[in-house]
């Protein structure tokens, strides 16, 4: 019995000494991570819309017959989400049609003969390339030719150009040659007073290039024809993007962009084209508040699909790369000492071998790093990132 007792109360019953050492905390393991060799890219992510590189709203404002009673609409040739051709009739304002044209120069005025300048020419390239040529008239100038285009071209499509006013300095319409001999007098002044065509401003909707899509259509047969009716895009695709105010020093155009959409799965890529010297204002009488952020702009270099235009998509800036697989180390495993060179600690089996090396970018959490003459790392390495103090010390 009173062995027994002996062993129980040598089991249960400890010393000041053993109980601390019971209760002391294990020894701190150490934390590693691999030497690996890998490309170091620096990114920034950020949102952007895709859009296209044109957008404008076609209005019936000054659309429709003169002795109309009012401005309505009266027919809807187009739908959302249509593709767009060059020459195709948007919609009927009233009974007069509304047509989409390729032209950098938006209708200010209406065209008629004797009318010159720019975009006399571009009417005239515009129908040249639906196959109405405007014969030997002058580029620039509205001509007979130009004005039997313009006929042929509305006739084309069941509609007669609006009727223009005769032009009484004009010279003589469509005279053979052979009849520089032929009295003036009556018959001139009949050529003079023959009725010419007119080509409305508002008639005609010039977009800068192609692809050209139909946004939204917005009227319908019996409408006012007020405000915006239809929205077209047209031009190449590019996303509209911003960047914080802490990011944008490292945003510069040129850098390349990977454009994601999580929506379809698909993605592109592109460069930055431009960015902002300021910071973006909310628009007069928006709630939304001025955030600081940065406007960008980014032009994809491979095809981005039009069914992405006015999706939100995220773009993966590069701001720096390597360029080429380079050693990596974690950022945590490198530190200056007080000789001020640059070290990471290897772990070989149970021994820590402080390394000196020479550094370069860091990116992703990384940083490059390359043995100093006389020293030794290679991929596979284990340098020590931290300790763990929960676990003991495993050497992993």
């Amino acid at each position: 019995m009173l062995t027994g007792a002996g062993v129980v109360t040598a089991t249960f019953v400890k010393s000041p000494a053993q109980a601390a050492a019971d209760t002391r905390p294990p020894a701190p393991s150490v934390l590693t991570a691999p030497v690996q060799k890998k490309v170091l890219s620096d990114t920034v992510i950020t949102r952007g819309r895709v859009a296209a590189s044109q957008r404008l709203d076609v209005s019936g404002e000054g659309v429709g017959e003169k002795d109309s009673g009012r401005s309505v609409v009266t027919k809807t040739a187009v739908r959302t989400g249509q593709p767009l051709r060059m020459g195709q009739l948007l919609l009927e304002i009233s009974g007069r049609p509304v047509f989409v044209l390729e032209g950098e120069v938006p209708a200010y005025r209406d065209l008629g003969p004797g009318s010159t300048g720019r975009d006399v020419s571009q009417l005239q390239q515009a129908l040249a390339g639906l196959g109405y040529g405007s014969g030997n008239d002058r580029a620039g100038t509205f001509g007979p030719g130009t004005e039997a285009a313009v006929t042929r071209f509305y006739r084309a499509h069941g509609h007669v150009p609006v009727p223009g006013q005769p032009d009484p300095l004009a010279p003589p319409r469509n005279r053979a040659a052979g009849d520089e001999a032929e009295e003036r007098g009556a018959g001139d002044e009949a050529r003079r007073a023959t009725p010419t065509v007119t080509v409305p401003m508002a008639e005609i909707v010039y977009v800068r290039a192609e692809p050209a899509f139909v946004e939204q259509a917005h009227a319908e047969v019996g409408d006012d024809a007020r405000g915006e009716l239809i929205s077209i895009s047209a031009g190449k695709l590019i996303v509209e993007g911003s960047v914080r105010p802490d990011l944008k020093r490292l945003v510069k155009p040129g850098m390349k962009v990977s454009v994601t959409s999580e929506v379809t799965g698909s993605r592109a890529a592109g460069e930055i084209e431009y960015v902002a010297a300021r910071p973006t204002e909310p628009e007069k009488g928006s709630e939304q508040t001025a955030d600081g952020s940065y406007a960008i702009k980014v032009k994809p270099t491979t095809t981005l699909s039009a069914d992405l235009v006015g999706e939100d998509v995220r773009l993966t800036i590069t701001a720096a790369s390597s360029k080429k697989p380079v050693l990596a180390v974690p950022t945590a495993a490198v530190s200056a000492g007080e000789d001020g060179h640059t070290t990471v600690t290897v772990l070989r089996g149970r021994r820590e071998v402080r390394t000196r090396v020479n550094t370069g970018m860091a990116a992703d959490g990384y940083v490059e790093v390359s043995p100093a003459e006389g020293s030794r790392l290679a991929v596979g390495d284990r340098v020590i990132v931290g300790t763990d103090e929960r676990r003991p010390v495993t050497g992993s």
